[in-house]
């Protein structure tokens, strides 16, 4: 029997001097620009689990000395980080979650042609994108509907946003009509035909703004900030942070003034430099988490998104 040859065959291409001068800058270049990315997360880990007295002292760099894990345990033991934790994870999952519902409801309302009025209504949602009264106007309007030191602040104003809109929609538009006539003709209504045919095909471009909902939910902190002002335990995990921060700015400055300075105050600003690390970190660990779970979808779905607007 005669040996089927292939149709292709892989041929090796040969580098030149200067193929092989510009794949080592290229390496070169963006190897020193994922290091100068990493470090920071890098330099932050290994000092919440070295010697806290090295740490306070500003000793450790480059590798973590005096090995331990008590300062991830002691952080939980203060009570608003807990709560602010609790808080910030909640409004990230039940946040996120209606957001993706309701842009993929509405992006599959605004690809039926039956819709009453369907681009009036679309562009009306659009142009809130390019149009920003500021953040008086806006606090002004959360209090008028009572969503200051409310939980929900958290939750309503995120369920719709233009810029995820536009992905789901066009994504929606892709998917060959003939699969949703098919459901039609055999008596399917509009919710079967959206939960049973849009949904499952819409995973990709769902699992791309997912993580959009997620990191902005989870790293949110100015409606914390100005909304929240009366109820501190409503305070997200990045406001908790913030405060840590200032407080330990505070006693740097204090510290830096003052001609005579106490043990304690050096105690205590030794404790809030390492408690800023380790809030720090575990701030940023969920999200670090979460990301590789979901990057499968991400570009396939960003890219069919964005196809045509």
């Amino acid at each position: 029997m005669a040996k089927r040859t292939p149709a292709f065959k892989a041929q090796k291409v040969k580098m030149s001097a200067g193929d092989y001068v510009f794949a080592i800058i290229d390496y070169l270049v963006f190897g020193i620009f994922t290091a100068a990315c990493i470090f920071p997360f890098y330099y932050l880990i290994i000092n919440t689990i070295s010697n806290n007295k090295l740490v306070a002292a500003g000793k450790i760099n480059f590798w973590p000395v005096g090995f331990h894990l008590d300062n991830y345990a002691n952080i939980f033991k203060l009570n608003d980080l807990g709560n602010a934790f609790v808080v910030t994870l909640s409004r990230t999952i039940i946040g996120t979650a209606l957001m993706v519902f309701g842009s993929a409801l509405c992006g599959y309302l605004f690809t039926r042609n039956e819709m009453w009025h369907k681009k009036f209504w679309y562009r009306f949602v659009i142009v809130t994108m390019y149009l920003n009264a500021g953040i008086i106007p806006w606090y002004l309007n959360m209090s008028m509907l009572g969503l200051t030191n409310n939980y929900l602040a958290y939750i309503l104003p995120g369920i719709m946003v233009p810029y995820n809109l536009i992905l789901v929609k066009t994504y929606i538009e892709s998917i060959p009509p003939s699969l949703e006539e098919s459901a039609q003709l055999d008596g399917a209504g509009y919710w079967q035909r959206f939960s049973k045919i849009i949904l499952p095909l819409s995973k990709p471009i769902l699992a791309t703004i997912a993580i959009f909902g997620a990191v902005n939910n989870w790293n949110s902190f100015q409606d914390s900030l100005i909304l929240m002002q009366g109820a501190p335990k409503l305070y997200t995990l990045q406001h908790r942070l913030y405060i840590y921060l200032n407080q330990s700015s505070n006693l740097s400055s204090l510290m830096s003034g003052s001609g005579s300075v106490s043990s304690s105050a050096v105690e205590n600003l030794s404790n809030m430099k390492i408690i800023k690390y380790t809030v720090a970190t575990v701030s940023v660990i969920p999200i670090l988490a979460f990301y590789p779970f979901m990057q499968r979808y991400f570009e396939g779905g960003i890219m069919l998104g964005a196809v045509k607007g």
